[in-house]
């Protein structure tokens, strides 16, 4: 008999990805993530951190409570992404290519520098009563996270995913965006910014990594997606 591993999760339905659409996704992550982080961080700290697995899904993975998974992370070694089926009409908008997936492999990669040197414990404390698990996305939460010091609704579920949340979501997105939100009125923009803070410094003295270069060349490399400068369509291997 011939055992093969299922890499899927089996308390959801899944489909298989579609091929061309998997193409284009190894090629964003080799320019957008692995790329990106030998240029900001050298090679050594990718090939030693970087997870070596991409498992793609087709489909959401959909919760009973109407949410959907958009990605794992499994012990450093591999990140899922699902709906790579709907890669195509969100690939020429930076916005969704950002929402569904880049923010997604940033916040999941997140998690695997954190299993393998843990932040500080103070990052929690300063918004320890606003973390709600599940209840992320019900309201009041789900539309009240900027006042409650929080970058996204589902940063208010656990500390460990606000912390992914808030340098994923800071390293996608435009200095002018990330301004623009804390600007927001009514929002604690006090709580996030030093949340954030402990976020910087865990890169800088962990991995040697400056959020601030990270972002600059994630946007430049997106803008090159965008802009048609890389083909995702080549199959070509190099040696």
């Amino acid at each position: 008999y011939r055992f093969e591993q299922n890499e899927a999760d089996m308390n959801y339905y899944t489909v298989p990805a579609k091929l061309r659409d998997a193409i284009k996704m190894a090629h964003i992550v080799k320019h957008l993530c692995v790329e990106t982080y030998n240029e900001v961080a050298g090679e050594d700290f990718t090939k030693s951190n970087f997870p070596k697995m991409f498992f793609l899904i087709g489909e959401w993975e959909y919760n009973n409570n109407g949410t959907f998974i958009l990605g794992t992370a499994e012990g450093g070694k591999k990140i899922m992404l699902s709906g790579l089926n709907y890669l195509t009409q969100h690939l020429w908008n930076a916005d969704e290519l950002n929402d569904y997936y880049i923010r997604t492999i940033h916040h999941e990669f997140t998690h695997i520098l954190n299993q393998t040197v843990p932040y500080q414990t103070d990052f929690k404390l300063v918004t320890d009563k606003g973390y709600v698990v599940d209840n992320w996305s019900s309201e009041p939460y789900e539309s009240e996270y900027l006042q409650n010091g929080f970058v996204s609704a589902y940063a208010q579920k656990t500390h460990e995913e606000d912390f992914a949340e808030t340098l994923s979501l800071y390293v996608t997105n435009t200095p002018e965006w990330w301004d623009a939100l804390l600007a927001v009125p009514g929002c604690n923009a006090a709580a996030i910014r030093a949340k954030l803070d402990y976020v910087r410094d865990y890169m800088e003295d962990s991995w040697g990594v400056d959020i601030d270069l990270l972002r600059s060349v994630i946007i430049r490399r997106q803008s090159e997606i965008i802009d048609g400068k890389v083909s995702l369509d080549d199959i070509t291997l190099n040696n």
